[in-house]
């Protein structure tokens, strides 16, 4: 049992080594790749990958050849991801506790409105620079393509994703056989039937991305969790081999070697034989 924690460690670390390299590699490849969508989650998954890979080869150098500093660097640096994650997944439930969208008399699908999410989704949604690179990413996609053959009977039979519910098609509550004096949804007049327009310049399309992310992130959520609970055992385990490590290079000074065992005898003698020599001369 004494030396369970390092072994387990060691063996840990080992894997998560191994699963650092797909990570940074599909991280190279979407620097490579030309297409919106996947090149802006290519710095996330590099600095990911890297960070993975200096704490797993750090954690293994300290638990299996016994370097003390090295150990106190990953449990230093784990501490710290244990903290990161802890505030990002309290923030994710914060950020898309609203939300959810409202149903619609007569439909299957819902639509969403830009007010219902928090004031900080709807700050970096209207940025447009983030909104130019979403509204790249929707046009590559293709979204909007199996929606623009439905017929009126699809529109009330079918479910749609919150993005297309959004960016695909006007405001259910938009008419436009008739003139009316009646006061419409802005979004109403920036519909447009251009493939590459349709309402992603409109307020449901952006609520229908943040919906997205709001349904995403809390998956993520939960699984923040779970690696939380992972990630303190592995930390207090990391602990115990800490302490480990400090004990056995406090016990064997000159290493765990045969020699280490020799030289304290080696000394005994060495001392005894100088104690009586002097008893001899005096």
């Amino acid at each position: 049992m004494y030396r369970f924690s390092n072994t387990a460690i060691g063996f840990l670390n080992f894997f998560t080594l191994l699963a650092s390299i797909p990570i940074i590699g599909a991280g190279l490849w979407m620097a490579k790749s030309s297409t919106t969508c996947e090149s802006f989650l290519q710095t996330p998954l590099l600095v990911l990958g890297f960070v993975i890979l200096i704490i797993s080869l750090a954690g293994f150098i300290g638990a299996c050849f016994n370097v003390v500093w090295a150990l106190w660097v990953y449990l230093l640096v784990m501490l710290f991801i244990i903290a990161a994650l802890m505030g990002l997944t309290i923030f994710g439930f914060v950020v898309t506790s609203q939300g959810g969208g409202g149903a619609v008399p007569g439909r299957v699908y819902r639509e969403y409105r830009l007010e219902d999410y928090s004031p900080w989704l709807r700050n970096r949604i209207k940025d447009p620079r983030y909104w130019n690179t979403i509204t790249s990413c929707l046009l590559n996609s293709r979204t909007c393509a199996k929606v623009a053959f439905w017929t009126p009977l699809d529109y009330l039979n079918k479910d749609m994703t919150p993005i297309q519910s959004g960016c695909c098609k006007p405001p259910t509550s938009c008419n436009y056989n008739m003139v009316t004096t009646v006061a419409q949804n802005p979004d109403c007049y920036r519909w447009n039937n251009a493939p590459t327009m349709l309402c992603y310049g409109c307020d449901s399309c952006k609520a229908g991305v943040l919906e997205s992310v709001r349904r995403d992130w809390h998956k993520l959520s939960v699984l923040n969790i779970v690696m939380l609970l992972l990630l303190i055992g592995i930390y207090a385990i990391g602990c115990c081999a800490f302490q480990n490590t400090k004990r056995a290079e406090t016990d064997y000074p000159y290493g765990r070697n045969r020699m280490s065992k020799v030289r304290p005898r080696w000394d005994y003698f060495c001392c005894r034989w100088w104690h009586d020599r002097k008893q001899q001369l005096y």
